[in-house]
């Protein structure tokens, strides 16, 4: 017996060290996963905290190039002053004979000087006035040009209209306020140039550009303070403006190690530089060096406008500098951890051995105690699940939420507790949860439901499940919501929806066809019973419905003779009969169809009058409201269709039937909503082909 309990305790010691590597594998694994994720979480933060910047200082200056059009656009917007250039203008032709300056040049340089010195369009010290046919040096004003880029008037220190300073005065005349790029001024400084149209007084946007205002100002200083971001804590943290000029790219605004704008070029074919992805794909956040070689984390936003792209960016190690030595901490630490649990298992299972199989065993006992709490940590640790799983109160915050929705969202998992839905999931898809969770705290039941929410790499279709959570004295009622990401399935979903619409028409062709007089007309039936229930405001599938049902109602046809079909004489009772039970006939041929919505009804129910008399005896309650937008659409497209025994009616003599209709054949809403269709929609334009003669070989 002591011989076998030995081996029942080498084969138990056997196991328990195999599953003490085991554990101590799954530790070590999971201990890289967890600091891998955690540092992918710390970038994601980062890159939000930049695009918040990014954003604050892309306002500031795109406030800044605002206020500067403004300036000038209160200018161009003076009656005073369209009066006085135009008068100056139709002047110039007799300057030579004028020996004084024209009173409107005196009033019109007074206007431009207060305008510059108060909107910045003007240097400190301004260089003493002179006539406006005489060029200035300067580097900043305001000066009013004719249509040959002269100058009529203009404020003191202002700088020649030449270089970049007459291409955005050019791009003015042509009709449109333009800004230039940045460019050195005559004394070096960097300077921006903002021009606007002037027309005669009440001839804007009718006749051709009299002239232009232009305003030249330096930035260097003013980049300089729209660029700092208010508080900044990151001392390696920059904001900064580039442009792609050819193969290079240029620095406009001062940079951080003391450059001064304009005075920095980098080929756009440096490696690695972040400067070149953003110029390529304004928007992204990348990872790479900056002009100064410093590894960075960086993101891009366009400004509207112009050629510039604003750049945020920051030090990478500054930004992971303490998350990376805090994630090297934790991951020794849980080595150290794994490794002295594994030791010390090992160790209680060796002194186990030496002594009686009792102690041996409870030795076992409290080794494996032991095992199932650090598996209990594991399992924790290593949450990675797919599913997302979000647990909200009643006021609609969130109690809890699972790594895998942290994830999918950017944001760390400790900061989405008690956080409003909206701010977590965004104000669309919040809405509609809300309202769904509302629904099911009342009614202490579960719901499943299917969405469509458009994110930025596409749609995206999600299953959610609602499971109701009673509360008790320590915590009130919640709703435990579940995501699967389906968006697989719909995409395979709407290619078998497509078939099945291809084989419809294919059979709705072959239909029609047997009459040439009613060729298309399922199809058109389809398309103008879909605009009538969209008018309506119908569910997406009622409009389905309606479209489905308006291309299948004329399959009853098949068991008609072509004969009965292309009769142009008087009918018989028993023919009439026949024809008006066509829809009945196609609902049965249909019956075993499956369709989302209630396809087979409708058009079964497609002959019904509201006053009772058609074929089933229904009434205006009782009969679909996709059956009364078809049998509208389908007695619009036979009267304004051409046929064998007449030509095609007028709109107006269809609307004027339809309406004489209401009450008896039709309820008021569907012709309603047709007739605003064609007045309001442009629907006599687009079925105006309707009307159109069928040919022998129909397209």
């Amino acid at each position: 017996m002591a011989g076998d309990q030995i081996s029942r305790f080498n084969k138990t010691g056997i196991a328990t060290v195999l599953a003490i590597a085991l554990a101590a594998i799954i530790g070590v694994i999971a201990a890289f996963w967890f600091v891998a994720a955690e540092r992918e979480r710390e970038i994601q933060a980062w890159q939000v905290r930049l695009g918040i910047v990014a954003d604050s200082r892309l306002a500031a200056v795109t406030g800044w190039l605002d206020d500067n059009q403004k300036a000038l656009r209160e200018l161009t917007e003076n009656a005073s002053l369209q009066i006085y250039v135009t008068e100056l203008t139709m002047a110039q032709g007799n300057r030579a004979k004028v020996t004084d300056e024209p009173a409107q040049a005196g009033y019109l340089r007074n206007l431009l000087n207060a305008v510059a010195s108060r909107s910045g369009f003007a240097v400190a010290a301004q260089s003493a006035e002179v006539p406006a046919n005489v060029e200035r040096i300067g580097s900043a004003g305001i000066a009013i040009l004719d249509s040959g880029l002269h100058i009529v008037v203009a404020s003191g220190g202002t700088p020649p209209i030449t270089g970049e300073i007459a291409l955005t005065a050019s791009r003015a005349l042509a009709g449109q306020p333009a800004i230039s790029d940045v460019f050195a001024s005559g004394n070096g400084e960097p300077s921006v140039a903002f021009a606007l149209p002037l027309y005669a007084i009440q001839a804007e946007g009718s006749a051709k550009a009299i002239g232009a205002v232009i305003g030249v100002r330096p930035v260097t200083g003013q980049l300089a303070s729209l660029l700092k971001q208010p508080g900044e804590t990151a001392a390696s943290a920059e904001s900064y403006l580039i442009r792609a000029q050819g193969a290079a790219i240029d620095y406009l605004s001062p940079l951080a190690d003391g450059t001064p704008p304009l005075k920095r070029s980098l080929a756009r074919s440096t490696a690695g530089l972040v400067d070149v992805r953003a110029l390529e794909r304004p928007g992204d956040f990348s990872e790479g060096r900056d002009y100064a070689g410093t590894d960075v984390l960086a993101v891009s936003r366009a400004v509207p406008g112009t050629a510039w792209v604003l750049m945020r960016n920051v030090a990478r190690s500054e930004a992971l500098g303490p998350t990376e030595t805090r994630l090297r901490t934790i991951l020794i630490v849980f080595l150290l951890v794994v490794a002295g649990v594994s030791v010390g298992l090992v160790a209680v299972w060796r002194h186990g051995a030496s002594v009686r199989t009792a102690e041996a065993a409870e030795k076992h006992r409290i080794a494996s105690e032991r095992f199932e709490s650090l598996t209990r940590f594991m399992r924790t640790v290593t949450d990675s699940q797919p599913t997302e799983i979000a647990c909200v109160n009643a006021s609609g915050a969130i109690t809890f939420a699972n790594r895998p929705l942290a994830s999918h969202y950017g944001i760390p998992i400790m900061d989405i507790k008690n956080k409003p839905m909206v701010s977590v999931l965004g104000p669309a898809i919040a809405k509609i949860l809300a309202d769904v969770n509302k629904r099911v705290a009342e009614t202490e039941t579960n719901e499943h439901h299917l969405h469509r929410i458009e994110e930025s790499d596409g749609l995206r279709e999600l299953s959610t499940d609602h499971v109701y959570i009673p509360g008790n004295s320590a915590h009130p009622p919640s709703t435990l919501m579940v995501f699967h990401d389906v968006t697989s399935l719909g995409r395979e979903r709407a290619r078998s929806e497509q078939r099945l619409r291809q084989l419809v028409n294919t059979l709705v062709g072959v239909i029609d066809r047997r009459d040439p007089y009613s060729a298309n007309h399922s199809s058109r039936v389809a398309e103008v019973g879909a605009a009538i229930a969209e008018e309506m405001g119908l569910s997406e599938t009622l409009v389905s419905t309606v479209d489905l049902a308006g291309r299948l109602m004329n399959l009853g046809k098949i068991v008609i003779p072509s004969a009965l079909l292309t009769k142009v004489g008087n009918l018989a009772p028993e023919e009439k009969d026949l024809l008006a039970r066509s829809f009945v006939i196609s609902g049965d041929l249909l019956s075993a169809v499956e369709f989302d919505g209630p396809v087979v009804d409708t058009i079964r129910q497609i002959g019904e009058s509201v006053d009772g008399s058609g074929p089933l005896g229904l009434k205006s309650g009782e009969i679909l409201v996709t059956a009364q937008v078809i049998s509208v659409a389908n007695m619009f497209v036979g009267m304004i269709s051409p046929r064998a025994w007449r030509e095609a009616m007028t709109f107006e003599k269809v609307v004027g039937d339809l309406q004489s209709m209401i009450g008896k054949r039709f309820d008021r809403q569907p012709v309603s909503a047709l007739i605003n269709f064609l007045d309001n929609r442009g629907g006599v334009q687009k079925w105006a082909y309707f009307r159109d003669m069928p040919t022998t070989e129909q397209e």
